[in-house]
């Protein structure tokens, strides 16, 4: 579990990247940001498209600029949003995360009333299909 000091770091990176999101059709922005085990924080933030299928959440943003950038295995992520409730990651994204830990911790805040819930990758998506799921085919 992280500290009170790195939260409130993610936090403020996660509020920073939110104002560089690419929403101008939802006018939805998103911050993601990420600590690893090697100390380092990746952001990222949700990138629209005209075709909605083709759009990038933060969270699959930031984890794809960790692989990218080599920067460790992910242990935190916190998500905020422009929303009342804590705002928690789509399916897809959930998915995406628990394949990078299972036992991430995923701290999720809405910054109207900043409401914050805390899971795990795999709390959050319970019964998930994972890569052992793949090799219970080979046999």
């Amino acid at each position: 579990m992280i500290d009170a000091k790195q939260t409130e770091e993610l936090i403020a990176a996660a509020r920073d990247v939110q104002s560089r999101a690419y929403a101008p059709y939802s006018n939805f922005p998103v911050g993601a940001a990420l600590l690893t085990d090697k100390g380092r924080i990746v952001t990222g933030c949700n990138v629209e498209n005209a075709s909605y299928g083709l759009t990038i959440c933060a969270e699959r943003n930031a984890l794809t600029r960790c692989v990218a950038e080599d920067a460790g295995k992910p242990v935190a992520l916190v998500v905020v949003g422009n929303t009342d409730d804590a705002l928690t990651p789509c399916g897809a994204c959930r998915q995406f995360i628990l394949e990078f830990n299972p036992d991430m911790e995923v701290i999720c805040i809405g910054l109207k009333k900043g409401e914050r819930k805390d899971f795990t990758a795999l709390g959050l998506l319970p019964g998930a299909f994972r890569s052992s799921d793949l090799d219970k085919a080979k046999s």
